[in-house]
C-alpha cells in the first residue's frame, strides 16, 4: 500500500488508478479504503478499475 501512496501523482495531489484484483490481492480492499479515508482521499469505481483522487479538493460528475 505504501508504494500506491508514493507514486510521484499522489504526492503531487493527482490521480492515480489502481486495478481492484491487485488491491484486493495485495492488502485488501477495506484495508486500502481506511487509508484512503484516512487521508481524505476520494475514489471511484469502474469496469474493476479505482480511480484515486489524492487530494481533499470536492468531486463534482460534469455529466
Amino acid at each position: 500500500m505504501a508504494d500506491v501512496f508514493r507514486a510521484k501523482a499522489a504526492r503531487d495531489g493527482c490521480i492515480i488508478r489502481r486495478r481492484l484484483r491487485d488491491i484486493d490481492r495485495y492488502v485488501g480492499r477495506a484495508a486500502f479504503l481506511s487509508e484512503l479515508e484516512r487521508r481524505g482521499f476520494q475514489a471511484v469505481e469502474n469496469a474493476g478499475q479505482l480511480v484515486i483522487f489524492c487530494n481533499r479538493e470536492p468531486l463534482r460528475r460534469v455529466l
